[in-house]
């Protein structure tokens, strides 16, 4: 059985909007003063302070007489944004994210209510210290026999309210198997390339309302601090903001499942986007094809339907290797999108060529568990010299990084 969260849209009355916001301002509250206690106690005295203090700091907080307004919500998204902390500095540690930063009202915010905090009956949503259930748009129906273990709400930039009800879903299935394997190309003018020579342009959402969103932009500069005025010039560039966001997403969701599918097996290259973004003049390209998000829904899209998805190390030269031959030219610039290899002759489509690649390697990944990492040495063995890198094992290539997969 598979956790899956379902989204939905709602439309609060006014007596549940200003508990809501009261209750999105008391965790928001809660999690900077946390934050900060954490932050000092570590830098003044290097007193490391963990989530069972900060919940006794929160009992104290209650009683004071200036945070009274704290025992008027529900205390079950208090804790739980706590425990969001701790996550949040276990991630810092581990070396898996930025140190935590404090949360801002203009972002607007959410609450996570445990199954304490809210009650589920015939449909219907009820929150702690809610008369009335929450007037949600029921886009699609909840699987039966299914109720949520956890409801999270979430206040937008732009002004909309979302609930997301986190269900185990027992209707998610494996696909039945095909015998159908596939490579993936990232690219910038073409979001994918596959290994069946098909590319999808890149619908660049960013471009299409760039000239609006900077109009929106300059226009809210103008505006004085603290006035209305500039408050609804603000959610005019989140609303746009907002836009642009929905439609990468939900092309990349119509995209994914798709190729999941449609295939068995997918190869994609595993690319430190993070580190590409510092590129300033290709970072507004990448960040609006988003690859990191593609590869996301790939990866949990192909647990749920019993796909296997094969990421190939960014380090394997997969455009300046030669499909047919197995050779590795010494240079390969961007702007060079077609070439011929100088062994054997063969014309080779950039793109394609490295998708052709990808689906390679990752099958000899799955076949014989090669190694797709390089070694600081040059490359030697089969996949340098034979026509099918999946016909053979993959050996070590040579460590030279290509930027422009």
């Amino acid at each position: 059985m598979i956790e899956k969260a379902y989204r939905y849209r709602f439309y609060p009355t006014p007596e549940q909007e200003k508990l809501l916001r009261r209750t999105l301002g008391c965790v928001r509250l809660v999690y900077n003063k946390a934050l900060h206690t954490r932050t000092e106690g570590w830098y003044s005295r290097q007193e490391p302070i963990d989530y069972k203090q900060t919940s006794a700091m929160l009992t104290q907080w209650k009683k004071q007489q200036e945070l009274q307004f704290l025992n008027e919500v529900s205390s079950l998204p208090l804790q739980q944004g706590l425990r969001n902390l701790q996550k949040a500095f276990a991630n810092f540690c581990a070396g898996h994210a930025k140190y935590p930063n404090f949360k801002k009202k203009r972002s607007g915010g959410s609450a996570e209510f445990t199954r304490c905090a809210f009650r589920w009956k015939d449909g219907q949503l009820w929150l702690a210290k809610c008369a009335e259930p929450l007037p949600i748009r029921w886009s699609r129906t909840l699987p039966e026999n299914c109720e949520p273990s956890t409801v999270t709400v979430r206040l937008d930039a732009s002004g909309r309210w979302f609930v997301s009800l986190l269900v185990d879903d027992h209707t998610v299935k494996a696909l039945p198997q095909i015998d159908k394997a596939v490579g993936i190309d990232l690219g910038v003018t073409s979001l994918i390339i596959s290994s069946d020579g098909e590319k999808v342009a890149n619908p660049k959402h960013f471009k299409r309302l760039r000239h609006k969103l900077r109009k929106a932009q300059k226009v809210l500069s103008r505006k004085v601090k603290g006035s209305n005025n500039r408050e609804k010039a603000r959610q005019a560039v989140a609303r746009l903001q907002a836009q642009i966001a929905d439609s990468r997403k939900d092309f990349l969701h119509q995209l994914t499942t798709r190729l999941v599918g449609e295939n068995q097996t997918i190869a994609v290259e595993d690319l430190a986007v993070k580190n590409m973004m510092k590129n300033h003049k290709l970072a507004p390209a990448i960040a609006d094809v988003s690859w990191f998000e593609l590869v996301r829904q790939l990866e949990y899209k192909c647990q749920w339907y019993g796909r296997t998805l094969v990421k190939i190390d960014r380090w394997f030269p997969s455009s300046k290797r030669c499909g047919n031959c197995g050779h590795v030219v010494d240079e390969l610039p961007l702007d060079v999108r077609e070439w011929d290899c100088p062994e054997c002759g063969t014309h080779h489509d950039r793109d394609i060529n490295a998708a052709k690649n990808i689906k390679a390697a990752g099958l000899a990944v799955i076949v014989c568990g090669a190694n797709i990492r390089p070694e600081r040495r040059k490359p030697i063995g089969q996949l340098r010299n034979s026509r099918s890198a999946a016909e053979g094992s993959v050996v070590e290539g040579e460590r030279s990084r290509n930027l422009s997969r």
